[in-house]
């Protein structure tokens, strides 16, 4: 049997730094890396076969659990016809229905393989469209790793980014704008200097890459109000919220909030495709008509839509929408939450938590940020104590203070309570 530290020590011989993404490495947190050897329900079991309650659940996609037996018989029976056959099939048409099914804000969707690639092509489809450059996201909200994106915020003022990676050249992301979260003047503000050059606002409604931190609903109705009397298109990336967080996606909840209220494009990834290399862009036909092989914005991938993806993504989604799901989903997650803060509290231990959904994500604070810089004030120390302390008894959390935590429909009351015991024993080492 391999251990851990020895296929870390291996794996760092030929991938760089052992991992095949970053937050895998647990470098924020320090320790080594749990190289995970099979996976069934809630559960997730290491090369030393320590199990673990999994609260990653592949960072979203597993929203009914490791290896349910609908989804694994679909795959199953697709892998048999074929891996990939580089044309079209008539899955992926059923798959770009049921999403569009659950999506009203859009008329038809484009699957590529990728989060990053859904991104990038919805942002390249929102230029097309409008004839325009320039593009404003959020400090905080992740994207991908597409070059435009990859930038940080200046000052507190709306500024054009600056490259947070090296080989990202400056001239690349000098249409990017970057503003607070959240923040409306600043917001308004880059409308009047930029409006009638932007393409595109992209926004993570539930930013869960500075752990769970919500736009308020203010904020995302003057987004919406400024984006329409300027032009631009709102985008939604949803790749981490959609049908995560509801079964029409964050976007529903909004709706619910804001009367009229839709996107004007949507990225999707992850629930999609069940565990699968799966995601999609959506629009209205109007806009998605200038995808070629209709328009001149050129969009392909050899892998798009792939057989053996659309299955395991078509059978998830089958699921998801039985009568009930979403209501235990969430009821689950919420126990999860105000059991931590309660037993948190208990034990004399400061921390906030919210959730929607089967997503969710607590800080050490006494109330919950509301943008990425009150995130980072929060230091991460006493998060990667806890972290270890709740890995070293069976439970396995996010590695990063930053990243959102998901429940899957496969975990128990039992689940919740084992959860909560060893959170007790965790706080009171804190």
């Amino acid at each position: 049997m391999s251990t851990n530290a020895a296929l870390f020590e291996r794996a760092q011989r030929t991938i760089p730094g052992g991992v095949n993404s970053p937050v895998r490495a647990f470098r924020a947190v320090g320790g080594t890396p749990r190289f995970i050897s099979k996976a069934q329900g809630a559960y997730i079991w290491d090369a030393e076969g320590q199990q673990y309650i999994d609260y990653i659940g592949s960072w979203g996609p597993m929203i009914v659990g490791h290896g349910h037996p609908e989804v694994l018989e679909a795959v199953q029976k697709a892998v048999v016809d074929g891996f990939s056959f580089g044309a079209p099939t008539e899955r992926e048409v059923e798959l770009a229905e049921e999403i569009l099914k659950l999506v009203p804000s859009a008329e038809q969707v484009r699957l590529v393989s990728s989060g990053t690639e859904a991104g990038m092509s919805a942002i390249r489809l929102a230029r097309g469209y409008t004839g325009r450059s320039k593009l404003i996201k959020f400090e905080g909200c992740y994207h991908g790793h597409a070059d435009a994106l990859l930038v940080k915020a200046g000052s507190g003022l709306a500024t054009f980014g600056h490259p947070t990676s090296a080989g990202v050249p400056p001239e690349v992301v000098q249409h990017t704008i970057v503003l607070e979260y959240n923040n409306i003047e600043q917001l308004e503000q880059a409308f009047v200097e930029h409006g009638h050059h932007l393409a595109c606002v992209m926004i993570e409604a539930i930013a869960g890459n500075m752990n769970f931190v919500r736009a308020s609903v203010p904020f995302m109705k003057r987004l919406r109000e400024l984006c329409t009397e300027y032009g631009a298109l709102l985008v939604f990336d949803e790749v981490m919220t959609g049908f995560r967080v509801a079964l029409g996606g964050a976007q529903s909840l909004f709706a619910q909030w804001i009367p009229g209220f839709k996107p004007d494009l949507s990225v999707f990834g992850k629930v999609i495709g069940g565990g699968m290399p799966l995601a999609a862009f959506a629009g209205p036909a109007e806009i998605m008509a200038q995808l070629a092989p209709l328009g001149p914005v050129y969009q392909a991938g050899t892998l798009s839509g792939n057989p053996v993806a659309t299955a395991c993504g078509l059978a998830t989604l089958k699921i998801i929408q039985r009568p009930g799901f979403y209501e235990t989903l969430g009821q689950r997650t919420q126990s999860l939450m105000s059991g931590l803060v309660d037993t948190a509290k208990g034990c004399g231990v400061e921390l906030c938590a919210d959730s929607l959904g089967g997503m969710f994500g607590f800080f050490f604070a006494d109330q919950l940020p509301q943008n990425y810089g009150q995130v980072m004030a929060k230091g991460s120390e006493r998060f990667n104590r806890f972290f270890h302390a709740m890995l070293d008894r069976g439970v396995y959390l996010a590695p990063a203070m930053y990243e959102a935590g998901f429940v899957s429909a496969a975990h128990t009351e039992q689940d919740i309570a084992r959860t909560l015991e060893a959170a007790k024993q965790a706080f009171t080492e804190l």
